[in-house]
């Protein structure tokens, strides 16, 4: 087997660490280890090394501190990045510090083996330049295989030039991520135009695009530049582009191709060096089979395409979505979700993705008097689907949890006058149901005559309370 190179691996969790050099030595790799960002250090000026697999999460120091030391210091090894915590914000640092790829544990040995093999290529051969940018704050949450794929793309797309078509369903934050490749890319300095392709009717698209000269029609009294010259040094988004009539498409396919266009009534050709970021919630292969899309506009918009998933392919983020949205609402600081809000939230399907899931936390918070988010400050829609088809110990448990919740978040509350209150329900449902008749109810439960009767009379006294 001829050898593939030196790796430098740094990683403080032993059995892991032990699994990866296994696998690289398979592959033919020579691996000198390190549990400790300063033991590596040590090694990485020491020896060098083809490739070096960094953990972030180092006992001693912030594996990415170490990335940001060698580049400084110019040291262009390759590097992939390991963490246990695959967020957008690590994704983007690391490709700003120059990483060459990023891979989030729990991860399988073949697809470690994988990143390796196409990170050191074949012997004497090229690398590929892979990876992300750095954070501009724009928040991406999501700690399951489905996001991790688009923040990977995402910080892809932060480090090339190239045009970027974003898809996804209607509120699953395309329009945040053409800002985040905006502000970590390269032409972040630039300015950020955006056109909804929706917005304006066909007559008027053309001009909001492209501009227009003087006189150009009635009512066009001045030249106007359009969005495409507005963005000149930056990036043009252009949302729901499925909506572009057909012989606008051409247009916009010169202006990708070539950086050239004509605006409406002019006579001379403008060129803008602007970057191309498209996105839609329609299915453009579709529209391209359907004739209502041309198809060397779609190859030229989707050179780097980044699916954004829905909701319901992540209900593992909705916790953790929720919460940011409780913080970022108004008055949401001093609250907190119950355990049954949260239940309810995931069981939820979000047809509006995370936009329709913001809606339903700043509803919430508005309709919620006290500190405890309830269920019952959800909307109804949010809270019908996990009502549906429950079995009927999953509703009594889920109402024991809402009373219990209502309960504990009042000051005084005690273990005997909850189940005193607890009782005296139960006590009240079955005498309805015995029609009243507590010497029947005794014989048919094996209850004790004078104790039900007891019950009875305290019962009575809470009615009479509470009326």
């Amino acid at each position: 087997m001829k050898e593939r190179g030196k790796v430098l691996l740094i990683e403080d969790e032993a059995a892991l660490a032990e699994a990866m050099a296994k696998g690289l030595r398979k592959m033919g790799c020579r691996t000198t280890s390190a549990a400790s960002a300063a033991e590596g250090e040590k090694h990485w000026r020491t020896a060098a090394a083809d490739l070096v697999v960094l953990d972030v999460g180092l006992p001693d120091r912030d594996g990415l501190e170490l990335l940001e030391t060698m580049r400084t210091e110019g040291d262009e090894t390759p590097v992939l990045v390991v963490t246990a915590h695959g967020n957008l914000r690590n994704a983007v640092t690391a490709r700003r510090l120059g990483a060459e790829d990023y891979l989030v544990k729990p991860f399988g040995l073949r697809e470690f083996v994988e990143r390796v093999e196409a990170l050191l290529g074949p012997v004497g051969g090229e690398e590929e330049d892979r990876f992300p940018s750095r954070d501009s704050g724009a928040l991406f949450i999501g700690s399951g295989e489905a996001m991790q794929e688009t923040f990977s793309r995402i910080a892809h797309a932060c480090a090339t030039e190239v045009p970027v078509l974003l898809t996804g369903p209607t509120g699953t934050g395309k329009t945040l991520a053409a800002r985040v490749i905006h502000a970590d890319g390269a032409r972040r300095s630039g300015p950020f135009v955006a056109l909804a392709c929706n917005a304006f009717p066909a007559s008027m698209l053309e001009s909001e695009l492209f501009g227009h000269a003087k006189n150009a029609f009635t009512g066009a009294g001045e030249a106007r530049p359009g969005h495409v010259e507005r963005a000149e040094g930056g990036t043009l988004f252009l949302d729901e582009i499925g909506e572009l009539p057909l012989d606008l498409q051409a247009k916009l396919l010169r202006f990708a191709e070539e950086k050239i266009f004509c605006p409406v009534g002019g006579r001379k050709e403008l060129r803008v060096d602007a970057r191309l970021v498209a996105a839609t919630n329609r299915n453009l292969r579709e529209e391209v089979e359907a004739g209502r899309f041309r198809e060397d506009l779609y190859y030229r918009l989707s050179v780097l395409e980044v699916a954004l998933p829905s909701l319901s392919r992540r209900p593992e983020d909705v916790p953790a979505l929720a919460s940011f949205f409780l913080g970022k609402a108004k008055g949401g600081g001093e609250k907190r979700f119950a355990s049954d809000t949260l239940d309810a939230l995931k069981a939820r399907d979000w047809r509006g993705n995370v936009r329709e899931l913001r809606n339903a936390v700043e509803r919430a918070v508005a309709t919620c008097p006290g500190h405890l988010i309830l269920p019952r400050h959800l909307s109804e829609e949010t809270t019908e689907k996990g009502a549906e088809e429950e079995a009927p110990a999953v509703s009594l448990a889920r109402a024991l949890g809402l009373w219990l919740g209502e309960r504990l978040a009042a000051e005084g509350a005690s273990y005997r006058a909850l189940s005193e209150e607890l009782e005296d329900l139960l006590v009240a449902d079955l005498l309805e149901r015995f029609e009243g008749k507590s010497t029947r109810m005794a014989e048919a439960l094996g209850m004790n005559r004078n104790t039900l009767l007891a019950r009875r009379r305290r019962l009575e006294k809470r009615c009479e309370k509470e009326a």
